[in-house]
């Protein structure tokens, strides 16, 4: 049994803890600490990236600590050069303001922002947006030697490449931010990924020069799968967004699904509030029926569930029972159908012109529509070589249409061809 204090005997056991100040335990033993994590402004979403983050922040709150979300309105004008070759693109104020705003509708997923301990979002275009360049070379600039600077990992790693005076200073801004945040609000803490340590670091250095004050530092690992690739991005290259507009929940519960089974267990240490005896049983799991892939199944719902809400995640699993495990497709609800009609070929049934059949759908048309097949003819090859299921039921080469009694709520027709290229279809009847 860990004897370290909440919430850094939990973080210990999830293996989310990098690195921490040495009187961190104590500062935690002896009451109340208010914590911060900084997110960047400059996308309208968060992504799954920040969920280690994010996280952390949760475990904070649960412990009876106060949770503060800071969004860099102002560094967000100019960039972190940590764990990048090169300099971001910068947004005008509206665009960070806005992006602000759903940063923090994303966050009360997690936060509680009510109550004596709630979380709160802060912006530190407030107080730098303000700040004088001679009021920040005088109070902040002077405390930081140019070698200091230099020392600092998120600076080395970009002299070769080249790095802007701009980026250069984005350690003293961060470093205001954390006196400006131990002065407004009481912040002892800073958290962060563990690339951020030199700039979490250098905040404290400049709390205790400034005014005199201990403050501390914890930051996470960084997150890569095992097979050595950058965790976060989807099959297709691109990011896994918190935004249902950008990465669908169903999109997004496959990412979770698709966790190798070197990394499930990690996965759900870090992205879950599951107990330890019940992530013990997952790592059986995981070591004695792989196949049946049960830890990740319990990872995509959870963490779907925690983002887009426990219909949503329901909807994803009944898209991805049909679309992966053959299941019945009779029983979809007409929300998975909705989904459904995302996920895969669409199309508004549009019957031929002519030799049209008057009880059903021409069946030749409907994969053509759906784009399936490249003609009818190609379509009529398709069926006597016995590759097309319809509602999950095999036809035949006399089955030339489809009667309306087989639609799915009454709308829909569901067409696979072999095992895993489908399309819907909805039709519109009187």
């Amino acid at each position: 049994m860990s004897t370290l204090p909440a919430p850094l005997s939990e973080l210990a056991w999830r293996e989310l803890i990098s690195q921490h100040t040495e009187g961190l335990p104590a500062t935690f033993a002896a009451g109340p600490v208010s914590a911060y994590v900084g997110f960047d402004p400059t996308a309208s979403s968060l992504h799954v990236g920040n969920l280690v983050p994010i996280m952390g922040l949760m475990h904070l709150q649960r412990a009876g600590h106060r949770p503060i979300g800071l969004v860099g309105g102002a560094t967000g004008m100019i960039g972190d050069p940590s764990g990048r070759s090169s300099e971001r693109n910068l947004q005008d104020i509206d665009t960070i303001h806005a992006n602000a705003a759903a940063i923090r509708e994303q966050l009360a997923r997690f936060l509680d922002f009510d109550g004596p301990r709630g979380a709160k979002l802060v912006n530190n275009l407030d107080w730098l947006g303000k700040l004088s360049m001679l009021d920040f070379l005088r109070d902040t600039g002077k405390h930081f030697s140019v070698n200091y600077m230099l020392a600092k990992d998120s600076v080395k790693s970009r002299m070769e490449t080249g790095i802007s005076y701009t980026e250069f200073t984005y350690m003293l801004l961060q470093s205001h931010d954390y006196l400006e945040l131990n002065r407004r609000e009481g912040v002892t803490l800073q958290m962060g990924g563990s690339d951020q340590w030199g700039n979490i670091t250098a905040g404290l250095e400049l709390i205790r020069r400034a005014d005199g004050k201990e403050a501390h530092a914890l930051t996470f690992p960084l997150i890569t799968n095992a097979d050595g690739t950058k965790f976060g991005k989807s099959t297709g290259g691109g990011s896994v967004w918190l935004d249902a507009e950008r990465t669908s929940p169903y999109a997004f519960y496959q990412f979770w699904i698709g966790a190798d089974d070197r990394d499930v267990s990690r996965y759900i240490r870090y992205y879950t509030l599951l107990s330890l005896d019940e992530v013990t049983a997952l790592d059986e799991q995981v070591r004695t029926t792989p196949e049946k892939r049960v830890a990740q199944r319990t990872l995509a719902a959870e963490v779907t569930t925690r983002v887009h809400g426990a219909d949503a995640a329901r909807v994803a699993q009944e898209v991805s029972a049909l679309l992966f495990e053959k299941a019945d497709p009779n029983g979809l609800s007409d929300a998975a159908l909705a989904a459904l009609a995302k996920e895969i070929p669409f199309a508004d049934y549009v019957p031929p012109a002519e030799n049209a059949p008057v009880d059903g759908i021409d069946i030749f048309e409907a994969l053509v529509q759906l784009g399936i097949a490249a003609s009818r003819g190609a379509a009529k090859r398709l069926l006597e070589q016995g590759g097309i299921s319809v509602n999950g039921a095999k036809l035949s080469a006399a089955d030339k249409s489809v009667g309306y009694e087989r639609l799915l709520r009454g709308q829909y027709l569901l067409l696979r061809k072999g095992q895993r290229e489908f399309g819907l279809l909805r039709v519109a009847r009187g």
